[in-house]
């Protein structure tokens, strides 16, 4: 399926690594749901994926029908569910995520902030920017070094210090 670059993208990431039988599990439960995910009774062209073993994105092609409230809405309750099903975490926006030897890692902010202080994470430490909001920006500006992302703005302090 070829999916519009102004296609809507919502990414959830995890707290913690999925194993390879929850990833499984995730992705059959992500695949039921889009494949009745309607808007007002819309079939939307829609998919869900799992990068990396931490984070769900799912994607919804507006050309061919808009999401609205209560597909949002729908599309929330699944991610709850799963969060749940799982013991995860996948709404706390403080929780950072980056790459060291092309390896993802979560970190909560005073870690990440502590990270940084230690030399650990620098301006060039691949971040991921999960507030991009097309298909177009996943695909470009998701995995973005610190110093290109608003990453850089929050942990100015740190960086300088």
């Amino acid at each position: 399926m070829i999916f519009s670059p102004q296609s809507k993208v919502w990414i959830y990431q995890s707290n913690r690594k999925f194993n390879d039988q929850e990833a499984t599990e995730i992705r059959d439960i992500l695949d039921r749901f889009v494949e009745q995910w309607t808007a007002h009774g819309a079939q939307l062209k829609a998919k869900a994926e799992i990068f990396h073993h931490y984070f769900i994105v799912l994607i919804v092609d507006q050309d061919v029908a808009n999401a609205t409230g209560c597909s949002i809405d729908s599309s929330v309750r699944i991610i709850k569910e799963i969060e749940s099903k799982f013991s995860l975490d996948l709404f706390d926006r403080f929780n950072m995520a980056y790459k060291i030897d092309n390896e993802v890692h979560v970190a909560t902010k005073e870690d990440f902030e502590t990270l940084i202080s230690a030399k650990k994470i620098g301006l060039e430490t691949v971040v991921f920017n999960n507030l991009v909001q097309t298909l177009e920006d996943f695909e470009q500006k998701w995995e973005v070094q610190l110093q290109d992302s608003w990453h850089k703005n929050i942990f100015a302090e740190q960086l300088n210090g």
